[in-house]
């Protein structure tokens, strides 16, 4: 199976990422350069940021131009692996 074989997504393409954490002053500067080192072309209105009901949680929406799956699997492992996001979806 061909790496174009392994994904129903056509790349490039846009592609949103929700991302997930406890609600602090830094979160969404975390979210944003990790998101940086994946697809240098992002920039702060690539992010969408909604607060929870009450106010503890963070979900950033960071949308990427996706290139390739290594791409998306590469920017998971290091979102998930960081210790303020809870969640990558």
């Amino acid at each position: 199976m061909t790496q174009q074989q392994e994904t129903l997504i056509e790349f490039p393409c846009r592609f949103p990422i929700k991302v997930m954490g406890v609600r602090t002053d830094e979160f969404s500067q975390v979210v944003l350069d990790i998101a940086l080192k994946h697809a240098p072309d992002v920039t702060a209105a690539d992010l969408d940021m909604r607060v929870s009901k009450n106010g503890n949680y963070l979900s950033v929406t960071v949308t990427i131009n996706a290139v390739s799956k290594l791409q998306l699997d590469n920017l998971y492992i290091e979102l998930t692996s960081h210790p303020l996001v809870k969640v990558a979806l």
